[in-house]
């Protein structure tokens, strides 16, 4: 667990032009695994995914920092991902997982729309095998489920520990049933107040025409083809990739939806299924596919 709220405020008191080289500095971890897998650079990463600026003085800044430290997120973040992994060695021994975990948590931009607006203030990157990112801004939402989003990204961690991910055949299903499982071991954990809300927001018809469409769009390949499926055309539009007409994170509703008719055919907890292919859980949740 990475000190990053006392690396990030000695690096508001940098100037300007020695800020990217601390970033890049505390991002280590990050660049370590994206070089590995063919990543860029992590500095340019961070700019373009909703991390603080590195090229102004913000006040806002330093008072976030503080926020998040009175409320404790470094110590909830290390007990929620202390809390998983022994549900995860206990449900699935013998898995494969990273020999180290780097969890670093970064404050977020407040002025971006994607993080505070439709994420509610918090985000998290965990499908590389040996770091888990958490990007917030200290919202009332960020602040009670940033622990829980840990969970929820140590998930990942581990699934692609086992289960091969290539960013050229990964397919709608996949992604669909990575997050379903996610939610579905998040809730396991802490119950259901611990769902974030892009699995819980669609209801009713809106639920089901989303599900009828992502299914339907279940072996679409390529992760330039998936971020509407998952996230919604919304940030599919802010990513640059085509709107499929999906309402936001109808992919993650989706998802649980799959993940829980799963379970209950399986007998099987989304902890204990961290490892199954997605072929197996859809087949399970009866959702044709010819992956």
């Amino acid at each position: 667990m990475h000190d990053t709220a006392s690396t990030m405020a000695a690096l508001l008191d940098l100037p300007v032009a020695k800020r990217p080289d601390a970033l890049r500095e505390m991002l280590a971890p990050l660049d370590r695994v994206m070089s590995a897998v063919g990543g860029g650079d992590v500095v340019a990463m961070h700019q373009q995914g909703a991390g603080f600026r590195l090229d102004r003085d913000d006040p806002r800044y330093p008072a976030a920092l503080r926020e998040m430290r009175e409320a404790g997120v470094w110590s909830r973040v290390r007990d929620c991902l202390a809390a998983g992994w022994d549900r995860l060695r206990s449900a699935a021994p013998g898995i494969r997982h990273a020999d180290e975990l780097h969890v670093l948590v970064v404050l977020g931009d407040p002025d971006d729309e994607h993080l505070t607006v439709r994420s509610r203030g918090y985000f998290g990157l965990g499908g590389f095998p040996g770091v888990v990112l958490l990007v917030m801004w200290p919202t009332a939402t960020s602040l009670a489920k940033i622990g829980y989003a840990a969970a929820h990204e140590l998930h990942h961690n581990v699934r692609y520990a086992n289960v091969t991910w290539n960013p050229v055949t990964v397919t709608v299903g996949e992604q669909v049933v990575a997050e379903g499982l996610a939610e579905a071991f998040v809730r396991e954990l802490f119950g259901e107040q611990a769902l974030g809300h892009w699995a819980t927001e669609l209801r009713g018809p809106e639920l089901q025409a989303a599900y009828e469409k992502v299914v339907a769009g279940i072996d679409v390949t390529g992760m330039h083809n998936l971020t509407a499926y998952v996230h919604g055309d919304a940030t599919a539009r802010l990513w640059g990739q085509k709107p499929v007409g999906l309402p936001d994170f109808a992919g993650y509703a989706a998802g649980l939806r799959i993940v829980d008719a799963h379970c209950a055919v399986s007998g099987l907890s989304a902890a204990q299924s961290v490892a199954l292919s997605a072929r197996e859980i859809l087949a399970n949740a009866g959702v044709p596919t010819n992956a």
